[in-house]
């Protein structure tokens, strides 16, 4: 009897120890399993969230597309999307090349929008009835948003002029900034991404035009020189625009950068000068489009 009481002792001690080992390893199997079935669980989840996501950009940029189509539309019919042919896409212009009797002439404004000039250079051409091109500097749009959100409202079209106006020599990265963040600029003001850029001061090779070529920009030059900015009385300054008048032309003005009153003075007298000699205004886009449609006519008109 004492031989089997000291062998089944140990044997309850063996299945004592069994069992407790049986806990163990089962306390160990479930927080597998639990983290195994969490990790299917979160790499369903994160697909899910991956389609979502996918589907989601998908509706998002269809519904840029459609604002983006629906605003266009809306700012043709207004008159304010204006586009240069593609052949004047990084050039250099001076005037467009038109025939003898087809009068088109372009306004164009530089270094605003300016603080009581523009305002009243925009009255005299709405009360004109003319549409004019206006190069602002970025620098001055920052300060004065409204007069840029008018020009474009009034169906003017509005270019490019750099930030700050400076004359010095530029990099691609100076460049860059003094002409990327004037167009960020003028379409957060505006609406209007501009393809048009005018160098302050005409200068051509100083590394803003070229930079401007490679972006595609038209740069806008002049043929006909007001020298407004040298304060000429408005006689003169008018009497020198219309001496220098042609079909195609550019005229070169200024809304700001300094005092412009006898700027303002003169243009009724400008406008009516010009229109007694057979002068239409239109904008710069206008005009470039209109010398890209007789270029097609002449060309089918050779061709038969």
């Amino acid at each position: 009897m004492e031989n089997k009481k000291s062998l089944a002792l140990p044997q309850g001690i063996l299945i004592a120890l069994t069992a407790l080992c049986g806990s163990f390893a089962l306390g160990f199997m479930l927080p597998i399993n639990r983290d195994a079935t969490n990790a299917t669980s979160r790499q369903q989840v994160k697909s899910e969230n991956t389609k979502v996501t996918s589907v989601s950009l998908s509706r998002i940029k269809d519904f840029q597309g459609a604002m983006l189509a629906t605003w266009e539309q809306e700012a043709i019919s207004k008159g304010v999307f204006h586009t240069v042919p593609k052949s004047f896409h990084g050039t250099t212009i001076k005037e467009a090349k038109l025939a003898a009797n087809d009068k088109l002439i372009a306004l164009t404004f530089d270094d605003g929008p300016w603080p009581g000039y523009t305002a009243q250079i925009l009255d005299i051409l709405k009360k004109n009835k003319v549409k004019a091109t206006f190069f602002v500097v970025g620098q001055v749009l920052q300060h004065h948003p409204d007069l840029g959100k008018r020009i474009v409202t009034e169906g003017h079209i509005i270019g490019n002029h750099t930030w700050n106006h400076w004359y010095h020599f530029f990099n691609k990265q100076a460049a860059s900034l003094e002409i990327d963040r004037t167009a960020d600029l003028i379409y957060k003001t505006t609406g209007t991404k501009t393809t048009l850029f005018r160098p302050p001061g005409g200068m051509l090779h100083n590394g803003l035009a070229a930079y401007a070529k490679s972006k595609d920009y038209t740069v806008v030059m002049w043929s006909a020189d007001s020298i407004d900015y040298a304060l000429p009385s408005p006689p003169t300054l008018v009497n020198r625009v219309v001496r220098q008048a042609t079909p195609g032309g550019i005229v070169l003005l200024h809304d700001g950068g300094g005092p412009r009153k006898n700027t303002v003075a003169a243009l009724p007298s400008m406008i009516s000068k010009l229109r007694k000699k057979g002068y239409r205004f239109v904008t710069i886009p206008e005009l470039l489009e209109h010398q890209e449609k007789q270029k097609k006519t002449v060309t089918a008109q050779n061709t038969k």
